[in-house]
């Protein structure tokens, strides 16, 4: 008979165990980096447990709006902090049983008992853990619980470090809750070194930040000195009394429709602790696969931390919420990369927001954002409103200088980085210095309105760079596009730059640097039977006399060397007699010298920091320094025109002091001498003998 495999073994089941006082000591120490947050949970929790009430009220007789709240209650002789609220309560069982087991959120199985009716209640806890952040500050806690269906009241104590806790029935009247027939009063001892939030203005600060908008009144007991007269006197008087905190209400939660501008102003400076006044808002929704509500503010100014660093980390630009709860505005500001966890790119950074969801990807301690793919979607969404607002301003043109002094380098830098649809919304947005006469009012022009002036069949966007506007229109590559009255944007930064190189093609037109090879198609062919005077005065086509000046280029190559990469006849030189020009695929002057410095506070060598080629070096064939340079083949006088070049190019001189000696004996001799041979020496005349007894000093 064929053998039978064996029966297999039974597998034994196990339940996971873990060691509770390890498990605290992981919560106190690991989960939450701030103690601050412990007031944010409780309080978070008594406004479940109203919540709770209030959705179980709704058969019930009698107004609970009106019973519900929270009072917190600083004790600083007794160093305790107590936070109560008028909510549903607990039983003994629900006592042991949501307290007793840590992680176990009786909030979230309240959630899930509700099933579909869940949307009406707005219930905040959802890992169980944040009751127990209470021992971030505190040795030990109790909670004094009372359920609406019983007539006890029970006191459950955890000192967190001996492992475990006691429930007790309260006896005490004066202990037990009441007047109201429900609630929770949590009464922590705090620790020695915690002692500032036993103070009335910590508390205040926090509830602020943390709580500002939860649903019910959140009232702090606080002493208050006035003076009044008694008789001739004016004496202090203290009074203690509880005092609404959270006055402010949730505008995001709104309908846009029924808020109004002054409602926006008010809220903007109250959420952001602002002084200025908005240039715009946008207030909207998304639902759907993500749920969430946001508001947006453009300032009014740049804020203080950004005119001093333009990406400055510790800068707090976007509130998150859930549920109305502060959770963070420490998220890390993005740099447009995939996986970012900001809620935006980092170009954004000067926007100030608010979003509000219910089921953002949290980490445990309700701190940080998780990477996923609701949170592309929701800055996405702030992106594309973000453009909207800016559209909006856009159409104001005195609102649109503000906030492009304020704010045009973020939208140069979105270019940058940021792709498809979103840079090209981005790049109609831009605006740049240009040789026409008009544009706004501080001389500037958008892409849009460049191409709406082009001429016919013009196919392509010319700029031009410079360290300033000055020293960009002085460029010799100008003359002849000046005088054809051909446009060209000025970029006085190396970061516009980076921004039309970004862009590269705008409304089907190709942006080109005028200062490189490849623009002889704006001035369209030479007419070859147009007669050109030679350099000895006689008429030849311009195609030979371009032959002609061959013996000339390969000398200037020869002596110039390595200085340039080869030399050419221009077409776009009418005044000048040089220009250096680089090729297509070159760096400009100005966006070398920002790859050297960059290159040189990284500790980069110059040699290897930037590999951009020698320039090519245009001459002016109708220049008479150049017709005269074909016969005297000056060495010096080559040398000179290079330099000069340079300077009205945008380049660097390699010698200055070559230069200036050369410069010097023009103005002496009125004719170039090498720069190693001493100026001739002027005989002097008789009037001139006293002349000699005076000393110069070099």
């Amino acid at each position: 008979p064929p053998e039978t495999a064996p029966p297999a073994a039974a597998s034994d089941s196990f339940e996971f165990s873990a060691d509770v006082s390890r498990v605290m000591e992981i919560i106190i120490n690991s989960l939450y980096s701030d103690k601050d947050v412990f007031l944010r949970e409780l309080v978070s929790n008594a406004a479940d447990a109203c919540d709770k009430r209030r959705f179980l009220a709704i058969t019930e007789e009698g107004d609970w709006n009106q019973q519900l709240k929270i009072k917190i209650k600083p004790d600083p002789a007794a160093k305790t902090l107590t936070i109560e609220d008028m909510g549903v309560g607990m039983s003994r069982d629900e006592l042991v049983n949501n307290l007793g087991k840590i992680a176990q959120s009786g909030t979230k199985k309240f959630a899930e008992a509700l099933g579909q009716s869940k949307d009406n209640v707005n219930l905040i806890g959802q890992f169980g853990v944040g009751f127990y952040s209470g021992f971030l500050v505190a040795d030990t806690m109790k909670v004094y619980t009372k359920a609406a269906t019983s007539d006890d009241t029970y006191l459950w104590t955890s000192d967190a470090t001996s492992g475990g806790f006691t429930v007790d029935t309260v006896t005490d009247d004066k202990l037990k809750i009441g007047p109201h027939p429900a609630g929770t009063r949590v009464v922590l001892s705090l620790k020695d070194d915690c002692a500032e939030y036993l103070q009335e203005f910590k508390l205040r600060e926090l509830l602020k930040k943390y709580s500002e908008f939860v649903d019910f009144p959140i009232e702090l007991f606080a002493e208050k000195t006035t003076y009044e007269k008694q008789g001739n006197t004016t004496v202090p008087v203290t009074k203690a009394g509880y005092e609404l905190v959270n006055s402010m209400k949730p505008l995001w939660l709104r309908n846009p429709r029924e808020v109004n501008a002054s409602e926006y102003v008010e809220f903007y400076k109250s959420a952001f602790r602002a002084y200025d006044e908005p240039l715009r808002w946008s207030h909207f929704a998304l639902e759907g696969q993500v749920q969430f509500r946001a508001v947006l503010f453009v300032p009014g100014v740049l804020p203080y931390e950004l005119s001093r660093n333009m990406f400055d980390e510790d800068y707090s630009s976007m509130k998150l919420y859930v549920k109305r709860v502060f959770i963070n505005d420490k998220f890390p500001v993005g740099g447009g990369a995939e996986g970012d966890t900001g809620l935006v790119p980092r170009w954004l950074a000067f926007i100030k927001g608010l979003v509000d969801s219910e089921d953002l990807p949290l980490n445990v301690g309700r701190e940080i954002l998780q990477k996923s793919k609701m949170l592309a979607i929701i800055r996405k969404r702030i992106v594309r409103k973000s453009i909207d607002m800016f559209n909006q301003i856009a159409q104001n043109a005195s609102q649109y200088d503000t906030f492009w002094d304020n704010y045009g380098k973020y939208v140069k830098v979105g270019v940058v980085e940021e792709g498809g649809d979103t840079q090209k919304d981005l790049s109609k947005l831009c605006r740049f210095f240009s040789t026409h006469k008009g544009g706004s009012s501080k001389g500037l022009t958008t892409l849009g309105e460049y191409v709406e002036r082009m001429k016919p069949n013009a196919t392509k966007i010319l700029y031009v760079s410079g360290d300033s506007k000055a020293a960009a229109l002085a460029s010799p590559v100008l003359e002849r596009l000046k005088k054809e009255d051909y446009e060209v944007l000025v970029l006085t930064e190396p970061l516009d730059e980076l921004v039309v190189q970004s862009i590269g093609n705008f409304d089907g037109k190709q942006l080109v640097d005028a200062a490189q090879e490849d623009i002889d198609d704006v001035f369209g062919p030479d007419d070859d039977k147009d007669d050109a005077d030679d350099a000895d005065g006689s008429k030849k086509s311009k195609a030979d006399a371009e032959a002609s000046y061959d013996d000339l280029k390969d000398w200037l190559q020869e002596t110039l060397g390595s200085k340039i990469a080869k030399v050419q006849l221009s077409k776009r030189l009418t005044d000048s007699p040089a220009a250096l020009v680089q090729g297509a695929y070159g760096m400009s002057p100005m966006m070398r010298k920002y790859v050297q410095a960059q290159a040189a506070s990284t500790g980069q060598s110059e040699a290897g920091s930037y590999g951009v080629a020698a320039p090519t070096m245009e001459i002016n064939p109708a220049h008479p320094v150049i017709k005269d340079l074909r016969t005297s083949k000056s060495k010096e006088t080559a040398m000179l025109i290079y330099d000069l070049a340079a300077i009205t190019s945008g380049y660097d001189l390699e010698d200055a002091g070559a230069f200036a000696a050369r410069v010097n004996a023009l103005l002496v001799t009125g004719a170039v001498t090498p720069s190693d041979t001493p100026a001739p020496v002027v005989e002097e005349d008789d009037d001139a003998e006293e002349a000699k007894d005076v000393e110069v000093v070099e």
